[in-house]
């Protein structure tokens, strides 16, 4: 077990992703309630949803999972959860306001069957909401009970580093906990979002380790993509930068006798400020796979090549972001008024 930053919440290395539990992966509710009971029986004691998920059918199968526990073993569960994305047509159930944390902290308790969470996380920034205002509602959750500790997910550092600040002139809850996505392919919070997290004792969750099916073995250059995921969103596939660190790591992985799943995973858990990496099986067969490789350790020479491959602190292909704020997303703030352009004044 590994310490979750400063919290003294004691976790797991591996953490079980429940994004594919439901209409955006698997639809049985049965087979995806065993899934999580395997991953609990396998030692993993950290679960983590979103209300997004399947527009919260996600964390209605994790709350059927959990009430089938005895007591006694759902109190070892460190149950995570997230809210920020839209949760209907109207404008003011997303985000990241009083408003709407303390309306849909409770939405997610009653599809959990619970009555509290052990990290409440905030999936992404908001541009529109002062970060006090947040903090002061997420605040007040930890002071009733209902949160135990509160986290951050896909911060740029910048972001975190004015959360820490204005929790500490405001005498508010801190985010404990950051998870960003962290791959063999996508290396980019190694630059500044890690070290700002250590500095701040804050644990890490990190996702999509591997990089969200690439570093499986079943997508290869020159090949048809075999993932369901590569099939639906084909574009983000067909990078060839990340397919020619893909073709020079299968060998990597050959050599040292590993699949390349169990490569991606024993990299990822190795960084020093990743405190967890979260797994995100469909099916028994995926978690299986997974599990085989806890034990997998990488030795600094198979890591030294992967930093040949991939150099730390790069994402392989720079265009990969999993939130762009808005100075660089809206052209208006990119782009002076045609008549403020020219650097000769009227």
């Amino acid at each position: 077990m590994r310490t979750l930053g400063r919290t003294g919440i004691k976790v797991s290395p591996y953490c079980l992703g429940a994004m594919m539990f439901g209409a955006w992966g698997n639809t049985d509710h049965d087979d995806s309630i065993r899934i999580i009971h395997r991953a609990l029986d396998a030692g993993i004691n950290v679960v983590d949803t979103a209300d997004v998920y399947a527009q919260g059918e996600s964390e209605e199968i994790v709350g059927k999972a959990l009430q089938q526990l005895p007591p006694s073993r759902r109190d070892d569960v460190v149950l995570a959860t997230k809210a920020h994305a839209p949760m209907g047509d109207d404008p003011n159930h997303r985000g990241n306001s009083r408003r709407w944390l303390v309306r849909e902290v409770e939405d997610s308790l009653r599809r959990l069957q619970t009555d509290h969470v052990d990290l409440y996380q905030i999936h992404r920034p908001d541009p529109e909401t002062d970060v006090e205002e947040t903090l002061s509602a997420l605040t007040d959750l930890v002071r009733s009970g209902k949160v135990r500790a509160i986290g951050s997910s896909t911060f740029p550092a910048s972001e975190i580093v004015e959360a820490q600040w204005v929790a500490e002139r405001r005498g508010l809850e801190r985010f404990r906990s950051e998870q960003p996505p962290y791959s063999i392919l996508n290396r980019g919070i190694e630059r500044e979002v890690l070290p700002v997290c250590r500095r701040y004792g804050m644990g890490t969750l990190v996702w999509s380790p591997l990089a969200m099916g690439m570093l499986t073995g079943k997508i290869r250059k020159g090949q048809e993509a075999g993932t369901r995921r590569a099939q639906r969103t084909p574009g983000r596939f067909t990078d060839e930068r990340k397919l020619d660190a893909v073709e020079a790591l299968i060998p990597l992985a050959e050599k040292a006798g590993l699949s390349m799943v169990h490569m991606a995973m024993a990299f990822a858990v190795s960084h020093p400020a990743v405190t967890s990496a979260i797994i995100g099986p469909r099916t028994m067969e995926q978690l299986e796979d997974v599990l085989a490789g806890a034990e997998v350790t990488l030795d600094d020479e198979v890591l030294d090549r992967i930093d040949e491959i991939v150099p730390p602190g790069v994402d392989a292909n720079p265009g990969d972001v999993s939130y762009e704020p808005p100075a660089i997303g809206e052209v208006t703030q990119r782009r002076r008024p045609r008549e403020e352009r020219a650097a000769a004044g009227n």
